[in-house]
């Protein structure tokens, strides 16, 4: 549990460019948003499913960016009715992650959140792929290296690629 609030700490930290960022700490100055709600998810499986085929690098940073990018497509093309931009982000980004054998369920909260972020979120447009999705779960993944490696008996990552 104490790994897991490590990691959580350096995906924050890492992810805001400003020292001078607002109280709660997960916007910047500009309202943008740094820290996004699914890596909560990848944090439980890259921390505490250590062993799950969902947990492994491929799988976490695949997952993330691939479904951002779906995301924001289906915003950008579909934002005038989002129920429906939503739905189909999401059923794309997992019919995508299947294709490309990098499932990894937050990333459908990644996709989604594409879609409703409100206006902080839009104004990234494809970016959003990179920082905060891309960002955030490589930090995750580099911190999941160390941590998940230092009790005798574990070992993370099963498989890379």
């Amino acid at each position: 549990m104490v790994f897991c609030a490590c990691g959580r700490i350096l995906v924050w930290d890492a992810t805001i460019p400003e020292p001078n960022f607002q109280k709660v700490g997960m916007v910047d100055q500009t309202g943008q948003a740094l820290l996004i709600g699914s890596f909560g998810a990848t944090a439980v499986l890259v921390y505490g499913a250590i062993r799950s085929p969902l947990a492994q690098p491929r799988n976490v940073l695949g997952g993330h960016v691939l479904s951002a990018i779906i995301g924001v497509c289906a915003q950008q093309v579909l934002g005038e009715a989002p129920w429906l931009a939503a739905a189909v982000a999401v059923a794309t980004a997992i019919a995508a992650m299947h294709l490309t054998k990098t499932l990894h369920p937050p990333g459908g909260a990644t996709a989604l959140i594409a879609v409703i972020g409100g206006d902080s979120v839009h104004s990234l447009g494809y970016m959003y792929a990179l920082v905060p999705a891309g960002l955030g779960a490589v930090v995750l993944l580099l911190v999941a290296l160390v941590v998940n490696n230092i009790p005798r008996g574990r070992r993370y990552p099963e498989f890379w690629f």
